[in-house]
């Protein structure tokens, strides 16, 4: 067969009758699998078939990216049946069995990113190698996706290496390195760059003895251990917490597993359940999670700035965990407060961190060294880019930003990490005011992965680019927001903090208000969440919320914080908090409005402020709307974000239930304007 048949591979035949597959597919910079390049791997396999001069085949990647990163995702929104879904699964399987049943052998040699169809791909083969970079990581990401591995992976992954750690891989969807790929015996070999081309030659020529599950591993997919063994599973993910109803896919696999085991009937059993999870609303809502996350990543695309060198002002938590992040990820940072003890502990939080991070202290001292205290603040002049992090004070802050101003080098970023102090109140200090721009994080900072990068209305479009193209310098997601008060995930949220207090008042207990949150999917209760960002912070923010939206402030939230009960800090908020920094939470008790009207009132409070964003264009438009309350909040993912929700549920509906509720609990309920504009859509 000739290159010129062939869109996304490439074929070579060395001197000895060794073939080359590699995988480039067309008009990509990353190789994934979609209908063209699957066919293309059949016209491979019908030639190497019917070839009996060809002594082993080697499947690798032209591209620099990786191996391959799955399936095109975007394939799956484009399903309409049952049997389309199915006859495409099933063609997979069979040409993934074509490739095992190959009478010579063959060896995957994967480099970079190996995932979900890559790495099935890779199972079918005899022998896998893998490049030991760091870089390199192998898994079946699939349950992100809300489905599982479907081309034979669920089967094959168990059969290879037992079921406690293939179940474990494909159960949280978790990604490793070539090394422990390689302990864990999903792979035969991790070898450097240089080895792996002589590597894989050796294999083919040497043809040594296949992996195989140990007499241990192999008894975990016998069928009295599988009984067991799903029981354990499933109260596993009872205990994180993974509700049946919706994340069906972990419980499908186990399902399937339990059932079938890694037997004939097992691929089978895969194809019909992930068909069924592939239809259903959790998978495609799932799908548009990723692609909404996709889009964040593309904010910013084609910038080239890379900063090097970070000033961070303020070494309390938030300031101290932003210089440690920073410094995580390569940069230089510098770190200044008013005196060295506040620096110090700041210092102390980011060693930890480093510590938990990369297990082994003299990594963590190599992080630590980029690190560095600046009391006298000398890395202002030098900094790519100065985030302020102090406490909310606009005159305090207008201070500073006027003496950065004087000596900050040219075309360095001046940022603010305010969460409620619009930019065009503090820029009024500024010769160039343009050149202040709002790059708010949230809390914990290593652990949330959005960015708020605020525009103000004198916010230059350079600084804007800028900003966006270091949040993903440091591996976080922008969202472009525009500087008015609460930006987005603060302007949504704390209606919603608020309604769960205003529920409270009315003697509803705050376990059974957390248990609706919960039972609507959203990965913390309101009451809980309050108490974990502190009291005193949501009274602060809500305070100054309402002085711009003239809306009511609980008074059960002052009389809380003025008795010093903080929450989570201080050992007693809404609940007591134990030592080990858990809530003691009594029984859900009854309450005199039902889950249901709970669970309205909680969320529609966010749906009706969504809407006030989207009309006053604080976010560009309603899918950044939803990814920013999915990454900023957690906002329940399988239900596709705040907008996608309101759709699914209808505009007339939600209205007709606010109004309902500016009868019965206030005007806090009245339906915003926006409701109408997106009804005209």
């Amino acid at each position: 067969m000739s290159d010129k048949t062939l869109k996304n591979w490439k074929v070579e035949t060395d001197e000895n009758h060794i073939q080359w597959w590699w995988f480039d597919k067309e008009k990509s910079s990353v190789n994934t699998f979609n209908k063209a390049a699957l066919d293309d791997l059949t016209s491979l396999v019908d030639d190497v078939e019917k070839n009996k001069e060809i002594t082993g085949v080697v499947i690798g990647s032209a591209k620099k990216s990786g191996f391959i990163a799955g399936a095109d995702i975007e394939q799956f929104t484009r399903v309409e049946s049952k049997e389309q879904v199915e006859e495409f699964l099933t063609g997979v399987h069979a040409l993934y069995a074509r490739i095992e049943k190959l009478k010579i052998p063959t060896v995957a040699m994967i480099n970079g990113i190996c995932l979900g169809g890559g790495t099935e791909l890779s199972l079918s083969c005899d022998y896998r190698i893998a490049d030991d970079d760091p870089k390199t990581k192998i898994g079946l990401p699939e349950i992100m996706l809300g489905i599982f591995p479907g081309w034979g992976g669920s089967v094959r992954l168990p059969r290879l290496i037992g079921a406690i750690n293939a179940m474990g891989l494909m159960l949280t969807g978790r990604a490793v390195s070539a090394r422990a790929a390689a302990k864990i015996g999903i792979i035969d070999d991790a070898v450097p760059t240089r080895h792996l081309k002589t590597a894989a030659i050796a294999y083919v020529t040497k043809k040594p003895k296949k992996h195989q599950a140990s007499k241990l591993q192999a008894l975990t997919n016998a069928g009295p251990v599988r009984k067991f063994l799903a029981g354990k599973m499933r109260k596993q993910l009872a205990a994180k917490k993974v509700n049946k109803k919706h994340y069906p896919a972990p419980f499908a696999l186990v399902a399937n597993w339990e059932k079938y085991g890694v037997s004939k009937r097992a691929f089978k059993g895969e194809i019909k359940a992930v068909t069924k999870l592939v239809l259903g609303d959790t998978a495609q809502n799932l799908i548009r999670v990723f692609f909404l996350q996709q889009k964040l990543k593309s904010l910013g695309k084609g910038v080239k700035y890379k900063p090097k060198h970070v000033h961070v002002i303020g070494g309390g938590t938030m300031g101290g965990d932003i210089a440690a992040w920073c410094a995580f990820r390569g940069m230089t940072v510098t770190l200044q407060d008013r005196e060295p003890k506040f620096v110090s502990g700041a210092m102390k939080r980011a060693y930890k961190l480093y510590l938990k991070k990369l297990k082994k202290p003299d990594l963590a001292q190599l992080v630590m060294d980029r690190l560095i205290p600046d009391v006298e603040g000398h890395g202002v002049a030098r900094a790519d880019i100065v985030i302020e992090a102090i406490f909310e004070d606009l005159k305090v802050k207008q201070d500073l930003f006027k003496s950065l101003e004087e000596r900050m080098k040219p075309g360095a970023i001046m940022a603010t990490n305010t969460s409620s102090i619009p930019l065009d109140e503090i820029n009024t200090v500024l010769k160039d005011p343009g050149r202040l721009v709002g790059i708010h994080f949230f809390n914990p900072v290593a652990k949330m992965p959005l960015v708020e990068v605020v525009r103000g209305e004198k916010t230059s479009d350079e600084i804007m680019g800028n900003a966006t193209a270091f949040v993903h310098a440091i591996g976080k997601l922008p969202v472009q927001v525009k500087s008015y008060p609460g930006f987005l995930v603060n302007r949504v949220l704390m209606p919603y903090l608020m309604e769960a207090l205003y529920l409270y008042q009315e003697g509803i207990p705050p376990a059974f208000i957390d248990k609706a949150a919960l039972k609507f999917g959203m990965p913390m209760g309101p009451i809980e969440l309050s108490d974990t960002v502190g009291l005193d912070v949501c009274l602060h923010v809500a305070k100054n919320l309402s002085q711009y939206f003239g809306t009511d402030v609980p008074d059960l939230l002052e009389k809380k914080v003025a008795a010093g009960e903080l929450g989570a800090k201080s050992g007693q908020g809404f609940y007591k908090w134990n030592a080990k920094g858990k809530p003691e939470k009594p029984e859900s008790g009854s309450s005199k409005l039902s889950e249901a009207v709970v669970i309205d009132r909680l969320i529609l409070r966010m749906l009706n402020e969504s809407v006030a964003c989207l009309r006053e264009e604080i976010v560009a438009d309603k899918d950044l709307l939803d990814a920013g309350m999915i990454f900023g909040t957690g906002f329940a993912p399988f239900r596709g974000g705040p907008m996608h929700y309101a759709e699914h549920v209808g505009v007339k509906a939600i209205v007709d239930q606010l109004s309902d509720f500016t009868e019965n609990f206030g005007d806090r309920f009245k339906p915003d304007e926006g409701w109408s504009l997106l009804n005209k859509e």
